[in-house]
């Protein structure tokens, strides 16, 4: 963990409160500060059930349909998407043998928080990992506001909540305009806690677990928050039925092959009919749509001879681009596994690699535009300590495999019905289609 080591008294400079004046929170003789940014998911895949005691598990105020006509700007969109490849492929070099489950969007929300208290080279660094240096700040922020107004409430049958926090050390002065940008643009909470009290980490979890509907419950520890000055947070909450469900009475439990060439025995799913599907000389791959058809689950089936590594490294934002425009109706039969599967992962190392290694670097990190002081006045630097990405998917026969997405199609139709099934691990990605925003993508190797 790269922290920034500041004396008492440049400590006790920048300490005063958010909010109203209530003294120093603490006044350790040599402290490490720095900044948590947290990006917490659920995706319940076409998950039946009901509300536990009667409850609405919704948060908040029901929101009126969502508006068709807004639209998100396209380079914010493109670079998030690119960016969700970017980081998966470097989580997949060391991790490459267990399930990565990872929302572009959560973490994309998470950092553009952060970036709105960036300066000089972390700035830049944070720019380029993002994909944003053809946008301004202003533009960000903007289309970022737009992306979250059209992704609430999709349909009747998808429901996806979006919400972010942020967390202020008692008795530090924030910058004024930077709370101010994410509270207009990204509809934060700012509230005010110590993190040298065991109730801190209470208090955020129980954050968490409300947004997310109670299905992760636990992000951080005392740990990992005691030597934070601010902790950001964006919860991503994703319900969605099929559009035609599959028929419980075919579910039938069947092999899967790990890759290592182990086989368990899951639940197979059913469905025949018609399709959105392409496929290539490398995969299979089907649409399956929620409610009105406005998200859908993607599916990519590694065909033999070529791995799961390879087909998922392969994916960039522009070739997924090209993908999305070759699907086209046909009819077959789709075998795929009721399934689960939990991802929880630090990635410093990895946005590191991706060009952000100065944001955590304890001697150069520059995120002073948070604060409420002049940045020449402060000594060091203000590094990112944590950036913690948390999500849990399920999906079961609630769904459908049925798909009404037209899009342009090759040069014919195969002359038989296709069958795919998914015995095997693949890449999986659910989308919101009118932005084109990729909410969810990973690998599940092993599902449970």
């Amino acid at each position: 963990m790269l922290t920034r080591r500041t004396t008492s008294k440049q400590y006790a400079h920048r300490l005063t409160t958010l909010g109203e004046v209530r003294g120093m929170a603490r006044k350790p003789a040599i402290m490490d500060i720095g900044i948590i940014v947290v990006a917490a998911c659920m995706g319940l895949v076409a998950l039946s059930g009901c509300p536990r005691n009667g409850a609405d598990h919704r948060i908040g105020p029901i929101k009126p349909q969502r508006d068709l006509d807004l639209t998100v700007d396209s380079r914010l969109v493109k670079a998030s998407n690119d960016f969700g490849f970017r980081l998966y492929r470097e989580l997949a070099k060391t991790d490459a043998a267990s399930n990565i489950f990872i929302s572009p969007t959560s973490i994309e929300l998470a950092l553009a928080m952060t970036y709105n208290g960036a300066g000089g080279t972390t700035r830049d660094a944070m720019a380029e990992t993002l994909g944003l240096q053809a946008m301004t700040l202003d533009e960000v922020n903007q289309a970022n506001a737009q992306l979250m107004t059209l992704l609430q409430n999709p349909d009747p049958e998808v429901e996806l909540a979006l919400a972010n926090s942020l967390w202020g050390q008692h008795g530090v002065t924030f910058n004024a305009d930077f709370l101010q940008r994410n509270t207009d643009y990204y509809d934060a909470e700012v509230r005010s806690i110590d993190f040298a009290s065991p109730v801190s980490v209470e208090t955020i979890n129980q954050w968490v677990s409300e947004k997310t509907r109670g299905t992760i419950r636990y992000v951080v520890d005392h740990d990992t928050i005691r030597d934070a000055v601010l902790v950001l947070v964006n919860a991503l909450y994703f319900k969605g039925q099929w559009t035609v469900p599959f028929d419980k009475t075919q579910t039938k439990d069947g092999p899967f092959t790990l890759a290592d060439g182990t086989k368990k025995t899951l639940p197979m799913m059913h469905q025949a009919g018609w399709f959105q599907y392409f496929e290539t000389d490398d995969f299979q791959s089907v649409i399956l749509p929620y409610g009105e058809e406005r998200v859908r689950m993607l599916i990519f089936l590694p065909k033999a001879g070529t791995t799961l590594d390879e087909l998922a490294t392969s994916l960039t934002g522009k070739r997924w681009d090209q993908c999305m425009g070759r699907h086209y109706e046909q009819t077959g039969t789709l075998v795929l596994p009721r399934f689960g599967a939990d991802y929880h992962a630090s990635l410093q190392a990895a946005l590191s690699a991706l060009g952000m290694e100065v944001a955590f670097s304890p001697v150069e990190a520059d995120f002073f535009g948070m604060l409420g002081h002049d940045p020449d006045a402060l000594d060091g630097a203000l590094p990112l300590l944590w950036v913690i990405h948390k999500t849990r998917i399920d999906v079961d026969e609630e769904g459908t495999v049925a798909a009404a997405v037209t899009a342009g199609a090759p040069g014919g139709l195969p002359p038989t019905p296709f069958t795919m099934v998914v015995d095997h691990p693949f890449f999986v990605a659910i989308q919101d289609r009118p932005s084109g925003a990729i909410l969810f993508m990973g690998t599940i190797i092993d599902p449970q």
